[in-house]
């Protein structure tokens, strides 16, 4: 591993890291030497993860059990990270929802569930660990503020208008933000995956949007959670006036 992936000395949050691309970007930046707070719903998960990063990361690994569309629960798992960890100079808002249904009988539930967790989570989460990314960047350090947003939000795909509408928001969010914090020395970026194999999907109500998405995954050869964290990785390992801001990665067979 040369300097440039060295990611020693970093404290990472993730969010949604009891599975998938939350999971695997927290075992990807352990594995680079960050100590890392993973942020999940499902404690007995984030406990498994933690004593298995801790058995092979040099880092501190910190698991908090916390529901993110609930602001006093974000707020206090910041404290507690920060109480913990020190400043967060790394944070990859990860956590979401895909729920598909054709827009005249989807239940209007679930589009409140895609809205209030990937776009208020994230937002929530964001707003938790400003202050620390820009107490960061002020003493010359890296600090990076990943949005895991996705090609809905600039690509169509019927029966998804609602999830696909909350990823648009994180792209022009993720570009506004870009330009406030930027000048103040913190590299926003938006990660944009395609066609990738986890559990998103896998609460969705509306049958034939199940089966929809399982073909499109075997159709595409689709990516793995491993291939999205490596290039969270990339991303937050550039250089210091390096950002990538906007990085879409999709399977080969996607185009």
């Amino acid at each position: 591993m040369t300097d440039t992936w060295n990611l020693t000395h970093r404290v990472a949050v993730v969010t949604g890291a009891t599975s998938g691309i939350g999971a695997a970007t927290a075992r990807r930046l352990a594995a680079g030497g960050a100590s890392v707070a993973l942020l999940g719903r499902r404690e007995d998960r984030l406990r498994t993860l933690a004593d298995d990063l801790r058995s092979s990361g040099t880092g501190t690994v910190l698991p908090v059990a916390v529901d993110l569309t609930d602001a006093e629960a974000v707020a206090r798992a910041a404290g507690r990270v920060t109480g913990t960890l020190g400043t967060v100079d790394l944070v990859v808002a990860n956590a979401g929802v895909m729920l598909g249904a054709p827009f005249e009988r989807a239940d209007t539930d679930e589009w409140d569930h895609m809205i209030d967790l990937n776009l208020r989570g994230l937002l929530r989460t964001a707003r938790a660990f400003t202050d620390d990314l820009l107490s960061a960047a002020a003493r010359g350090g890296r600090a990076d503020l990943v949005n895991v947003g996705s090609v809905g939000g600039h690509l169509l795909f019927p029966d998804w208008s609602v999830y696909c509408a909350t990823k648009a928001a994180v792209a022009h969010l993720t570009r506004n933000l870009r330009a406030e914090l930027g000048p103040r020395g913190v590299r926003v970026k938006n990660i944009e995956p395609g066609i990738t194999t986890t559990e998103l999907g896998t609460g969705m109500r509306d049958d034939e949007s199940r089966a929809s998405l399982s073909r499109m995954r075997t159709d595409v050869r689709a990516l793995t959670a491993d291939d999205i964290a490596e290039a969270v990785a990339f991303a937050t390992a550039a250089p210091p006036n390096v950002n990538v801001a906007e990085m879409v990665v999709v399977p080969v067979r996607q185009g």
